[in-house]
């Protein structure tokens, strides 16, 4: 059970670090009405807020499972970085891909 856990948390943690590339709607739920895009700074922040969310889903399944293991700042910044790898994919797709026609 312990397996399924962790490939759920990182299969969300792959989800979660694309979302704010890959659509134009806040945490793809609440739709910008002032703009037809959200700025880069608004996709920072919904990137930074997930990261939480996904953490905060990775600490109730640890409790879940038994105790739960207290971290330092260098967890934090190691989470952090992969984090911000993951979210490479969507970041080519919206910024660097080349747009035909």
């Amino acid at each position: 059970m312990t397996s399924l856990y962790s490939w759920f948390v990182i299969a969300l943690a792959v989800l979660a670090a694309n979302l704010p590339f890959l659509n134009e709607r806040l945490f793809a739920l609440v739709r910008m009405p002032s703009r037809p895009q959200k700025p880069f700074w608004l996709r920072l922040l919904e990137l930074l807020a997930l990261y939480f969310a996904v953490g905060g889903v990775a600490y109730l399944l640890e409790a879940r499972i038994g105790g739960v293991f207290s971290q330092g700042w260098e967890f934090y910044a190691v989470t952090a970085c992969l984090f911000l790898v993951l979210a490479f994919p969507g970041f080519v797709f919206r910024y660097l891909r080349k747009h035909h026609g």
